[in-house]
């Protein structure tokens, strides 16, 4: 199996410092935003661009933690659970931050999570990659770096420690 790397730690926290940005000009500034990070590997990425954020526009904006696998359609065995977090998005702009855009499927599941806490003014989808080879018609508002591979390779996002992106054949 080989392992090459795509992203340093620099360029990652780079694209993720320009991924912040967007979503401040996108937004027209960061007082409408709610930021969840779609678990896993989202979850520590939307907190780093939820501190770029409130560098850059002196707020104190939270990334929340967002468990979409109850909402998969591969998974109608699981039950939705409650949601874990006493905020509501309506009439917010909710963006949902990713590592790895692939199928759709997952960021399909993650609307569906998102409306349990309300109804938002708009729902936004920021990946650090998007890999192509989709499954429904989903795209990112904001993407760090489009990368095409092989289906059978598997882009890996370490959030330990330091960032990296690395592709696994």
């Amino acid at each position: 199996m080989g392992r090459t790397r795509i992203m340093s730690p620099e360029r990652v926290r780079r694209t993720l410092r320009r991924l912040a940005y967007e979503i401040i000009e996108h937004n027209r500034g960061a007082r409408s935003v709610e930021l969840f990070g779609i678990q896993r590997s989202g979850v520590p990425l939307a907190h780093s661009v939820a501190e770029e954020i409130n560098a850059v526009e002196d707020t104190a904006i939270e990334a929340y933690d967002l468990d979409a696998t109850p909402f998969r359609d591969d998974r109608p065995d699981l039950e939705p659970p409650a949601p874990p977090h006493d905020v509501d998005v309506t009439d917010r702009d909710v963006v949902l931050v990713d590592d790895v855009v692939f199928t759709g499927r997952t960021a399909r599941a993650a609307l569906d999570a998102v409306l349990q806490y309300g109804r938002p003014r708009s729902i936004q989808l920021v990946v650090l990659v998007d890999r192509g080879h989709r499954e429904y018609p989903i795209q990112p508002d904001c993407t760090g770096r489009r990368l095409q591979t092989k289906h059978q390779e598997q882009v890996v996002v370490e959030t330990d420690g330091e960032f990296g992106v690395y592709v696994e054949s």
